[in-house]
């Protein structure tokens, strides 16, 4: 299945650092992960997209994709 994902909230409070992450940075690691995105459900997408940005997910808004 193809989700489009509209918005994505990430946990940039999550984590032990001693550089917390720039504003800029939350922005780009937001929007690189905009868009379109195969999975095989909800469940996957989420897995997907953690795994690709290294950011747990609070909370997404997708579409799903019909052909």
């Amino acid at each position: 299945m193809n989700f489009n994902v509209k918005k994505i909230e990430f946990d940039f409070d999550e984590g032990d650092f001693d550089d917390p992450i720039t504003f800029e940075e939350q922005y780009q690691i937001t929007h690189d992960n905009l868009g379109v995105w195969e999975a095989d459900d909800e469940d996957d997408l989420v897995e997907e997209i953690t795994t690709a940005s290294g950011w747990c997910i609070k909370s997404i808004d997708y579409d799903i994709q019909l052909k």
